[in-house]
């Protein structure tokens, strides 16, 4: 090859300008140079930013005309939909669950794009610390069936409730939380903390929401897991007293039901520990 004349360096050097602004080489897709354009065009004018990024002022006008593409129409639907997920549910749901979720509605949307959208939208679930196994199953205790199979709907209070328990980490070490959730109202009806996983764990949050209802509970179903504290002689029985039926959830490595797995991640179960904690 031939050497280069005097005014290849300089050349070079607007290249490597124009370059590093358009982020390593990668020239930003129109709608961001539309956008950047439309921030900016009221100081300095269309035709002299267009200029700056050697970007034809008709390319800028052509792009305001243009009808969106079919990808940024279902783009802002789904955005619509995945933001209303998150909202419903506390903002603590990551991805996973509510591509899942979008899906059990009908929504036919890939986990990828749900990855990508709440990327675009700014928003992530929330994220646990080092997990704690809370629910260690007693394999010749005797159960009572899965009544519920995963169907968490309620059409009046006092028809299902679900109880289970989970951990927050404090400055003065674990502290367990046991919940009972209504879930016609989705909201906790009972609770109780606690430094240790016993039975008086649970079962006192039961008492609590029993003595709140002040009512026999001859139409309920009382929803757990399969956790000794929940299968005891001793819960099931003032289950039995209040007139409520038991229903154990079939299997420990199923996905734990959203109506309460939602609360225990939610600022509100964090707040009401810590609450707790400090009295």
């Amino acid at each position: 090859m031939g050497a280069r004349g005097p005014g290849a360096s300089t050349l070079q050097r607007d290249s490597e300008s124009r370059l590093r602004f358009l982020r390593a080489g990668a020239r930003p897709a129109t709608a961001t140079l539309v956008e950047f354009i439309d921030d900016h065009k009221n100081e300095f004018g269309v035709e002299p930013i267009c200029r700056e990024l050697q970007v034809a002022p008709s390319t800028y006008y052509a792009a305001l005309t243009r009808p969106e593409s079919a990808r940024s129409v279902r783009d802002a639907e789904l955005m619509r939909e995945i933001r209303r997920v998150y909202e419903e549910n506390y903002c603590v749901y990551g991805a996973r669950k509510i591509w899942n979720q979008l899906n059990r509605e009908g929504i036919a949307v890939a986990r990828c794009t749900v990855e990508r959208l709440m990327g675009k939208l700014g928003i992530s679930g929330a994220v646990r610390g080092k997990t704690r196994r809370t629910t260690v199953a007693d394999p010749s205790a005797r159960r009572a069936p899965d009544l519920v199979k995963r169907d968490f709907t309620a059409v009046a209070p006092n028809r299902l409730w679900v109880a289970d328990f989970t951990y927050c980490a404090t400055w003065a070490g674990t502290v367990y939380t046991a919940f009972v959730i209504d879930v016609y109202s989705r909201r906790i009806v009972g609770w109780r903390t606690a430094t240790s996983m016993t039975t008086d764990l649970p079962l006192d949050a039961l008492e609590m929401v029993i003595w709140a209802r002040d009512d026999r509970l001859d139409n309920l179903v009382h929803h757990s897991d399969r956790g000794t504290q929940y299968t005891s002689i001793r819960y099931t029985e003032r289950l039995v007293e209040a007139g409520a039926e038991c229903s154990v959830h079939t299997s420990i490595g199923n996905v734990p039901p959203a109506e309460y797995e939602t609360l225990y991640y939610s600022q509100e179960t964090s707040d009401t520990v810590a609450k707790t904690i400090s009295s």
